[in-house]
């Protein structure tokens, strides 16, 4: 036994010893490389200085910069926010012009490299955490107007306390690895095949946007598993992301370029109300997008989803007496609690309260959305077209998981609308928190 004991011994620091020579191998490739885009690029800080900074703050809004580098209660862009994910806390830096805790004595070159390559002042590899997978496609003329507007806000020094990754994912080195299978830099590359709009909208959702950061299923190494957009759990949040693909998610073949622009703008329409991670965004950054860039975006999803008559109807195995007992409960429970907002018939009220009836959000795969509504209440976005949105109450304080099971078993079942039953585990693991 000690000897079997000190062979996996040997055999550990083997392979350790293994580890780190391929990440070295891979740190002095990386250090030979090239850097794209960052030789001989004209500078824009010789533009005036006020325009410059205009069209800065309104990029970083359209990036939502400020959704992840403040934390609640904290100064804006002064960084603090722990974002919690399977791999450990991260929280996010302080992008104040701060000399020595923020980013003051950064150049324009070093905000590039961090926004396209994913690499620190010190030359230090940045973790995927921070979405350099999609800001890579950023062109550099709009990561120096970003840092234009960064560099003119006021300076804050605030410290913020360090990551809390675990090893082995605390070994940067590693990160050499995971880049060379997930990761290529490169800006946006306009498509000559569409329309100047169509790419506008393109690149604000492939790269400003980073949509698909949520939009899209991780694997166990945190990158993306399946197509861009094609839907999939938040990390760290217990939201699922539709499928911006699927006409049975959040695809939008069927609907108008104008329909697509007053969601991304208020919120809510008459056939969907965005809650949730996607009401925060909508509120901190879609609202103040122009009318131009909404419709390039809406002009850009509405391609890229599938057609309705590309799906069969959904078929849902026939309901057992069991299941038919629990519907029933659920039927009383949303009787109790739903209908007088939501309707005898699930139809809400157009404009205030959603409809439950056909609604996709329901119906998906994953019933994660509507038991998190359930749970934390439902609050569209605040907006300046929707200044006081109608809410909804959380009921996880008065509901047993077992009641919640019942009641979204239901909904997801009347009126037309057909998925799976719920079941209590599926409430239970439902509550684990995000990002704080």
């Amino acid at each position: 036994m000690s000897n079997h004991r000190a062979y996996l011994s040997v055999y550990s620091k083997l392979l350790f010893k293994a580890v780190i020579l391929v990440c070295v191998v891979w740190a002095l490739l990386a250090s030979h490389c090239a850097i794209s885009g960052t030789v001989g690029y004209p500078s824009v800080s010789s533009a005036d200085l006020d325009t410059l900074q205009q069209q800065g703050a309104y990029l970083v809004r359209a990036g939502n910069c400020m959704g992840c580098h403040t934390a609640k209660g904290g100064k804006p862009f002064a960084g603090g926010r722990r974002i919690t994910t399977s791999f450990g806390v991260f929280v996010t830096p302080n992008i104040t012009p701060h000399e020595t805790t923020g980013i003051g004595n950064w150049s324009e070159t070093d905000f590039w490299l961090a926004l396209h390559e994913g690499k620190s002042r010190d030359g230090r590899l940045l973790y995927p955490s921070f979405p350099y997978t999609e800001y890579t496609k950023v062109t550099r003329r709009d990561a120096n107007t970003i840092f234009a507007y960064l560099q003119s806000l006021p300076a804050v020094d605030q410290i913020n306390p360090p990551h809390e990754i675990p090893f082995p994912y605390n070994f940067r080195p590693l990160l050499y690895i995971w880049r060379a299978l997930y990761f290529k830099a490169g800006e946006y590359v306009p498509d000559p095949s569409q329309s100047v709009e169509w790419n506008q909208g393109a690149y604000l959702v492939q790269g400003l946007g980073h949509c698909n950061a949520c939009h899209t299923q991780r694997n166990i190494l945190g990158a993306n598993a399946e197509d861009a957009l094609a839907g999939g759990q938040i990390m760290g949040m217990n939201w699922y992301a539709p499928s911006l693909l699927s006409h049975i998610e959040a695809g939008s073949s069927d609907w108008s370029v104008n329909e697509i622009v007053e969601l991304l703008s208020t919120g809510i329409t008459g056939r969907a109300v965005a809650s949730g991670p996607m009401a925060t965004v909508i509120r901190q950054s879609l609202q103040y997008l122009s009318k131009e860039d909404l419709q390039a975006i809406a002009v850009y999803l509405q391609s890229i989803s599938d057609d309705k008559k590309n799906y069969a109807s959904v078929t849902v195995p026939s309901v057992s007496m069991e299941a038919n007992d629990n519907l029933m409960s659920g039927k009383q429970l949303y009787q109790t609690y739903c209908q007088e907002c939501h309707g005898s018939s699930g139809e809400g009220e157009p404009g205030i309260y959603p409809r439950l009836a056909g609604n996709r959000s329901v119906t998906m795969t994953s019933p994660l959305n509507t038991i998190r509504s359930i749970l934390d209440g439902g609050y569209p976005a605040v907006t300046e077209e929707n200044p006081r949105p109608y809410g909804m109450p959380p009921f996880q304080q008065i509901l047993h998981d077992k009641e919640i099971a019942f009641l979204v078993s239901f909904i997801r079942n009347a009126w037309g609308n057909s998925a799976n039953r719920v079941t209590e585990y599926d409430v239970e693991r439902s509550r684990s928190i995000g990002i704080e």
